[in-house]
């Protein structure tokens, strides 16, 4: 009993010290974001500010002599959760109606990125002299976790796979943003102000619903992770969000609903803050490590700019929405943007969402396709 008792209070120690460090998180994240919202960045300034405030937080903790703590993950789902949300509940559904025409484009993308990646993989391994299917995890543009997961399950350079998935992640968020804001320019004077008005004006109203929904939405995110949808916090907010709006269309009652700002807010912030745990997990990187792990991330950014160009020449669509499409970086963060500077934020979820989806997919298949990478990952090194 008294072995329980203890491993009981032990585990809602750690527990208070994971949310301890969450709290801290996001009171320095709300500081910076305040002050990269006042010099225009608005829209990645909160993402931003999450990242900063992770890098800075998880270090300074473990300078204190405790055993290092992991990325809280389910700060990132509840991040996905409620960005998704958001985007679901702006998305036009007259709109969508467009998109089944422009399929194959939608189709082509990943397929195109994943080629490119792997081209990219062969030469990093080359140069990097590691095994070809690290350097294919490596340059793959998906999601962090799962390309560090394959690699740890067939024993290869679990670390490397995990920076350059990083530093592609973390370049394109802060890269792309400044593209956006250069490319929309918007003005700066009483930014501060005009983002806290918008926090602190909400109505009763407005908030039950928002807390019905996120009640609602946890609960079909439960049901999408027992049927294994890849990235189920964030592709089934946005199909709440949908049907919600949808129902609002058929409803007698006229309402015109969007999430409060501060739901917005927050899940911007979560967003960033695993990020930035994830580097301050690696504090002692040297500086040649992480310029031979911009290299390959480099390429992928050229070759997405090419992509959009092209897709630009095919569709019409202006730069900036094409340049949202085809950013190798993370889907929420890349739709959010689009969704914050007023882009074709429809085309850029469609794009995100088949490309998530044709990539998470085809993992499995591409990895039964290429024996010989897989009969030399599983020797031991």
């Amino acid at each position: 009993m008294f072995n329980v008792d203890r491993l009981k209070t032990t585990a809602a120690l750690q527990l208070g010290e994971v949310y301890g460090i969450l709290a801290i998180e996001v009171i320095l994240a709300v500081l910076i974001g305040l002050g990269l919202t006042a010099t225009g960045l608005d829209g990645a300034a909160w993402i931003l500010g999450g990242i900063a405030a992770g890098a800075i937080a998880f270090p300074s903790y473990r300078m204190l002599g405790v055993d290092p703590l992991q990325p809280n993950r389910n700060a990132r789902k509840a991040g996905q959760l409620l960005v998704g949300l958001t985007i679901g509940l702006s998305l036009q559904h007259n709109n969508l109606n467009i998109l089944p025409s422009q399929f194959l484009i939608f189709l082509g993308l990943p397929l195109f990125l994943m080629l490119s990646g792997a081209a990219i993989g062969w030469v990093y391994s080359r140069l990097e002299k590691i095994d070809l299917l690290s350097g294919l995890l490596a340059t793959t543009p998906g999601n962090i976790g799962v390309m560090a997961s394959i690699a740890a399950d067939y024993s290869k350079n679990t670390a490397l796979v995990s920076l350059v998935q990083l530093t592609r992640f973390t370049t394109v968020i802060f890269v792309i943003p400044i593209i956006a804001n250069a490319a929309v320019p918007r003005s700066t004077h009483n930014a501060v102000a005009a983002v806290i008005q918008k926090v602190v004006a909400v109505s009763w109203f407005d908030l039950c619903i928002a807390c019905l929904l996120f009640a609602i939405t946890l609960v079909v995110v439960y049901l999408g992770n027992k049927l294994k949808i890849p990235m189920a916090a964030f592709l089934c907010a946005i199909a709440v969000g949908l049907l919600f709006d949808a129902f609002l269309l058929v409803s007698p009652i006229s309402i015109d609903f969007q999430l409060p700002a501060l739901f917005n807010l927050i899940g911007q912030i979560l967003l960033g803050v695993t990020i930035g745990e994830y580097w301050g997990l690696n504090p002692k990187l040297s500086f040649a490590t992480i310029i031979r792990s911009l290299l390959p991330v480099v390429l992928m950014v050229i070759t997405a700019f090419l992509a959009a160009l092209l897709i630009q020449c095919l569709t019409g669509w202006d730069w900036l929405t094409c340049v949202l499409v085809t950013a190798p970086g993370g889907s929420p963060e890349m739709i959010w943007i689009a969704l914050t500077l007023h882009q074709d934020t429809d085309v850029v979820t469609a794009a995100h969402v088949i490309r998530l989806l044709t990539i998470n997919l085809s993992l499995p298949l591409l990895l039964a396709l290429v024996p010989a990478i897989a009969t030399e990952a599983r020797q031991p090194e």
